[in-house]
């Protein structure tokens, strides 16, 4: 998710019904540098909270000094520790789903957090394991719990699936049968008749939702209103689309102090997203990826 759930996507989610929100995950070292780019990163506001600061790395001494300044910074009301990120550039820097194949040092990161982080909470993503021939996610949960980590979310691919393939629910289960904290499961929740089918299903404790809600925020509110006892509901209407797209460029802007040009050169690719399924995707996304003002996508979304 970097690059999408900056504070205006996680407030969007909030508006919608999400419960509790992490930020784009953050290196330890851009930490400790505290550059401009890693402010953007750790910039919040207090609707957003229950909020994490999620961190990657792979020095213990370095994640602790990091997890210290950042609570000293910000405030975070947990720490989140980043061990599923599937990506080649963290990977190779020993980072994210990497140390799913090194059990002591993911230990040795985990407890150098849970120290410095003091009274406040420390959590983790993992994935399944490095590839189907790895698939060790209860034996890392287990390490993680005793390691003082106080919840987990188990994406269910391992590293070499990516994104490909389907989400193995069976070994989440299975995580959420073998520790005692919470497990949160991840994968493949692209409604909220699936998200009501794996929570009776599982033991999980809750469910975490990324990809799916790029394009579809609403997914929030419509699995709060199952949860809630009420039926399947029908997606938004199409004009209740555009309206929450408008309102997600219109908060962008004003998160860029105005500056319309920079933030709808960033709203681009989330504008890509949100055309999936729209009627005319093809020459929707034609149009919305040169949009420089909010007045384009208004004259877009009424055309």
């Amino acid at each position: 998710m970097a690059g999408v759930t900056n504070t205006v996507f996680r407030r969007l989610c909030k508006g919608l019904g999400a419960d509790v929100l992490t930020t784009e995950f953050v290196s330890a070292e851009g930490i400790l540098r505290r550059n401009e780019r890693t402010r953007r990163y750790l910039e919040f506001h207090p609707e957003e909270r229950p909020l994490g600061v999620q961190l990657f790395g792979a020095d213990p001494d370095h994640l602790a000094e990091a997890t210290r300044a950042v609570i000293h910074w910000v405030a975070p009301d947990f720490i989140d520790l980043n061990f599923g990120c599937p990506a080649n550039k963290v990977v190779c820097k020993n980072g994210g789903s990497s140390l799913l194949r090194d059990g002591p040092l993911l230990a040795g990161v985990a407890g150098a957090v849970v120290k410095a982080a003091g009274s406040v909470p420390v959590t983790a993503k993992i994935r399944i394991g490095w590839d189907s021939r790895s698939v060790n996610a209860v034996e890392i949960s287990r390490i993680l719990e005793a390691s003082g980590v106080q919840r987990i979310a188990v994406h269910g691919r391992t590293k070499a699936q990516g994104y490909s393939g389907a989400a193995d629910w069976t070994v989440i289960a299975g995580v959420a049968d073998a520790v005692s904290i919470p497990v949160i499961g991840n994968g493949d929740i692209g409604n909220a008749r699936i998200a009501l089918q794996r929570l009776q299903e599982t033991r999980v404790a809750g469910l975490m939702i990324g990809r799916a809600a790029m394009g579809r925020p609403w997914i929030f509110s419509e699995i709060r209103q199952v949860l809630d006892g009420g039926p399947c509901p029908a997606p938004p209407t199409l004009r209740r689309q555009w309206e929450l797209i408008l309102l997600h460029c219109a908060q962008e802007i004003a998160w860029w102090g105005g500056r319309e040009l920079p933030a709808m050169k960033a709203m681009r690719a989330r504008l890509m997203t949100y055309t999936r399924g729209l009627p005319g995707g093809s020459r929707l996304r034609e149009r919305l990826q040169r949009v420089e003002s909010l007045d384009e996508v208004r004259e877009i979304a009424g055309s």
